[in-house]
């Protein structure tokens, strides 16, 4: 599997479990600060309300960017006909 590149404000899936920081695979985060040249992200790791409940540097290996795909804008190619 190829790692995409990861960026400032990237939004980003655990994919390793971290049972010392109550971090488990699946949980999303945002990076907010590039280390050591991209060789580490800290991550931040935030409820519903906004409120952080844990951030920590984190390896590329570790983690893997969600993508969003926005829905077509031409309606005719979501259209459905019987």
């Amino acid at each position: 599997m190829a790692i995409s590149e990861v960026k400032l404000l990237d939004v980003v899936a655990l994919i390793v479990d971290l049972p010392e920081l109550n971090l488990w695979r699946g949980q999303v985060g945002t990076v907010v600060e590039i280390l050591a040249g991209g060789s580490a992200y800290e991550v931040e790791f935030s409820d519903r309300n906004g409120r952080t409940y844990e951030s920590c540097g984190l390896r590329p290996e570790q983690i893997m960017v969600l993508h969003f795909n926005p829905a077509s804008p031409d309606p005719e190619s979501e259209m459905v006909t019987a």
